[in-house]
């Protein structure tokens, strides 16, 4: 990585200025590289004189200028410098040698003997899944395929929470409430009575009781309501999962919430936790008969009703809160119970825990990485705490939560839905107990029939796959922590920033290279390079620094934010530098500029989950 090499190079060189000057560098100042957004200010640059100002009670710019003048004495045999600036108030501007970068290696460093355990998906098991879900699992897949770039070993898993309301309220709706409209898919016979059975509890609250009946039944996984509760899931995961194979995502363990309790996980991990001064049984008040972990600062929270509730692993009813079942869960990512699942086969590719089976090496992990959206942020931190409470605090420190803004609806495509929109909101959230939201199945449907009507050249990718790219692209390209306003029309768009452009990009690259039909060698020169060319090999040169800050940042975003902007600058030296029609050695450097691009934007393709293809 380039950024590194300058990094270490700068902080040499500070070194050597401070020992010249005879004072003492502690190295606490982070030299930070990055490459200017205007190619006039360096392909690389740095603040570090304006931070050292303070210590060497100097003007940054003079700094800037001794530092200039030592980095160039010490780099004198430093090829991959061509030439250092320095700008007001006290940049030091960086410029590549391009001949040296186009013969050397500056690729990601490479992590080994590290193991991360990814949590991505896990859907309710009780109904068809919305494109909300789809952007959990998107955001899951893309970091997955980061960690593995990055070198780290990465398991996959998919949560099951089938001894949750939703499931259970699945149920009673099954059982009670008539439904006969045609369906083509179980997931969406649930999805009408799912809404349908909460429309009936307001009406008919008594039915409330059921669902409470339902939990018990399905908890303890005995009898007639526990195995209908176990059919339906299973069935809606293995829809679920058929929908995500179309976007190329999948898993390595299915955890079922069931066996994490039946097999004695929470049981070891309440043990662990009655020996904690934190977590005790409430013996008055509102929360009379719950065990609950306390937080060093719970004083102050104390009317925090929302909050008082998260603190609650044990209700006083005895059922366990989706908290309690996470902390057991992380005790044994992290490898930290005894206890272990058993093990088989959901699909070919795919293992499930199961109370019956093969003993396998699963968890045991140095990183735990969980997608989940904002609205979880408590409860993620209360299994944070829960480690620190009991001593691992090594493991909390190695627990992230990546938030994520929610999917709502723009209000055309609220109207679309026969949402009431005269409020004039911008936004409207999709509520699966109303029955409001876009089913990924449908808008796949959608969308692979709008790109049908409107391609014209129909012998590349097929229509279906360039639709879950779009959707996927579309998904992607957001900040994590911005809501996705989804607009059914803005998604299946096909110019601009859309994984469209993207991918026809790469095919235009491919189709280059192909009429070439030789090798396509580095030139022996590097020289004199169109404004156009320069500012295309220069983001080139900076994807093994994107990827790193997306690996850091664990923030897909990062990479949609490079492609886009690699295959604008590639359009725009398609366009200003002709390829084929250049003389040799012009032609030579182009071609050559044409396959780095082609292998650059293929990684980047690759690691967002799209299609790489040579044609469109």
């Amino acid at each position: 990585m380039i950024s590194k090499v300058f990094e270490s190079r700068i902080e040499n060189t500070v070194q050597s200025l401070f020992k010249k000057l005879g004072l003492v560098y502690n190295g606490e100042i982070k030299i930070h590289i990055e490459q200017p957004a205007h190619l006039e200010h360096g392909d690389y640059s740095t603040n570090i004189a304006m931070q050292l100002g303070k210590s060497l009670r100097k003007a940054p710019i003079e700094i800037a200028g001794m530092l200039k003048t030592q980095l160039e004495e010490e780099s004198s045999t430093d090829q991959l410098i061509s030439k250092i600036d320095i700008a007001p108030p006290g940049f030091i501007n960086l410029y590549i040698d391009w001949n040296h970068w186009a013969n050397n290696d500056f690729a990601l460093p490479v992590m080994t003997g590290q193991k991360a355990v990814i949590e991505h998906t896990s859907i309710n098991p009780n109904k068809s899944a919305h494109i909300g879900h789809l952007r959990n699992s998107c955001i899951g897949d893309v970091l997955v395929r980061l960690l593995k770039r990055k070198g780290f070993e990465v398991e996959v898993h998919n949560y099951i929470d089938d001894l949750g309301n939703q499931l259970a309220d699945t149920v009673v709706g099954i059982l009670n409430i008539p439904e006969k409209k045609e369906h083509s898919r179980f997931g969406d016979f649930c999805w009408d009575i799912y809404s349908k059975v909460n429309e009936e509890y307001e009406e008919n609250p008594p039915l409330l009781e059921e669902r409470t009946t339902v939990l018990h039944a399905i908890e303890e996984g005995k009898d007639n309501l526990a195995w209908i509760g176990s059919l339906v899931a299973e069935r809606i995961v293995r829809e679920h999962l058929e929908e995500m194979n179309e976007f190329g995502i999948c898993y390595d363990l299915l955890v079922w919430e069931s066996h994490i309790v039946r097999q004695g996980f929470w049981a070891s991990a309440f043990h662990l936790l009655k020996q904690t001064e934190l977590f005790h049984l409430e013996t008055s008040g509102k929360l009379k008969g719950c065990w609950v972990l306390k937080q060093p600062s719970a004083e102050n929270e104390e009317n925090d009703l929302e909050h008082n509730q998260d603190k609650v692993l044990v209700r006083s009813n005895g059922i366990l809160t989706y908290t309690a079942k996470d902390i057991a869960y992380h005790l044994w990512k992290f490898g930290l119970l005894e206890n272990d699942f058993l093990y088989k086969r959901f699909t070919e590719d795919l293992w499930t825990t199961s109370t019956t089976g093969n003993r396998l090496s699963y968890g045991k992990a140095d990183l735990v990485i969980n997608v989940i959206d904002y609205r979880q942020a408590y409860p993620q931190a209360m299994v944070k705490q829960a480690l620190e409470v009991l001593g691992f605090t090594k493991q909390a420190e190695e627990l992230r939560h990546v938030s994520y803004g929610v999917v709502s609806l723009s209000p055309r495509a609220a109207k679309e839905l026969g949402i009431d929109i005269s409020s004039g909101k911008a936004s409207y959230a999709m509520s699966g107990r109303q029955g409001i939201g876009i089913k990924i199945a449908e808008l796949l449907d959608s969308m692979e029939s709008i790109i049908e009507q409107t391609r014209s050249e129909k012998n590349g990718l097929s229509s279906r796959a360039i639709a879950a790219a779009s959707i996927r692209y579309y998904l992607l390209r957001f900040s994590l922590l911005t809501e996705v306003i989804f607009d059914i029309q803005q998604a299946t768009e096909v110019t601009g920033n859309t994984g469209v452009y993207l991918m026809y990009s790469h095919a235009r690259a491919a189709s280059v290279l192909t009429k070439a039909g030789t090798g396509f060698k580095k030139p022996n020169e590097i020289s004199h390079l169109e404004k156009a060319e320069y500012a295309l090999i220069r983001h080139i040169a900076a994807w093994p620094d994107t990827l790193e800050a997306a690996c850091s940042e664990l923030s897909p975003s990062t990479i949609c934010t490079y492609a886009h902007e690699l295959a604008t600058l590639f359009n725009n030296f398609y366009a200003a530098c002709p390829i084929m029609r250049a003389d040799n050695d012009q032609k030579a450097l182009r071609l050559w500029l044409t396959s780095q691009f082609k292998v650059t934007m293929g990684d980047a393709l690759g690691v967002l989950g799209l299609p790489a293809p040579e044609r469109m």
